[in-house]
């Protein structure tokens, strides 16, 4: 069996070129990792604020959704008022007496339908403005900037329409869905609208 021995003879001087060689080519890979790591980082960071965005919107849109169904509901207990319910509502009702509300004060008021839906009118605007979650004397429970209208035929008909103001530019959601939605609210490309059309016999 033969072994073969390899002798390598380098001068002092060469090792020091070639230990200077690798240690610059290593610098150079960390710097392009460090580049590559901070456009990924970014990448994700941006990912993260378009997700929170879109979760925001959806959430606002279900929002809108229960309050648009809330006074429905509150029309069909009150029938005999319905066609009274029409208008458009942005916040502005004084709080009216009596309160019709079997959760206020530990009693149900004994009230007319006028008074109910009155009531109706108000805590429906309340509930939608965000003045049941307020933060540092703010209300910010409800929608952004809402606006809601209600249309209502003598077939019994209904319309209600619930706009607000969304966090990002894109188009208004109103536009090309009928003169009595396109009116309500303020025009802009970042209004939203949701819809609800039934009939309350």
């Amino acid at each position: 069996m033969a072994i073969f021995t390899v002798n390598i003879v380098a001068k002092e001087g060469d090792l020091t070129q070639m230990n200077d060689r690798a240690k610059g080519f290593s610098l150079i890979e960390v710097l392009v990792s460090l580049v590559i790591l901070v456009v990924g980082l970014i990448g994700i960071f941006n990912l993260h604020i378009v997700a929170k965005r879109g979760s925001f919107e959806s959430f606002q849109q279900t929002q809108a959704s229960y309050f648009v169904n809330d006074i429905i509901n509150r029309m069909k207990l009150n029938r005999s008022e319905v066609i009274r319910y029409a208008g458009t509502y942005s916040g502005n009702l004084s709080k009216p007496s009596p309160e019709c509300d079997t959760g206020v004060g530990g009693g149900a008021a004994v009230c007319t339908t006028v008074q109910t839906r009155v009531w109706d009118l108000y805590q429906w605007e309340q509930l939608f403005g965000g003045a049941s979650e307020t933060v540092g004397g703010r209300d910010v429970g409800g929608l952004d900037t809402p606006t809601a209208c209600i249309q209502v035929q003598a077939t019994g008909a209904v319309l209600v329409v619930m706009t607000w103001r969304g966090i990002r530019s894109s188009s208004d959601g109103a536009l090309g869905k009928g003169s009595f939605i396109e009116g309500c609210g303020t025009s802009s490309d970042r209004r939203r609208v949701y819809s609800i059309n039934t009939v309350i016999i």
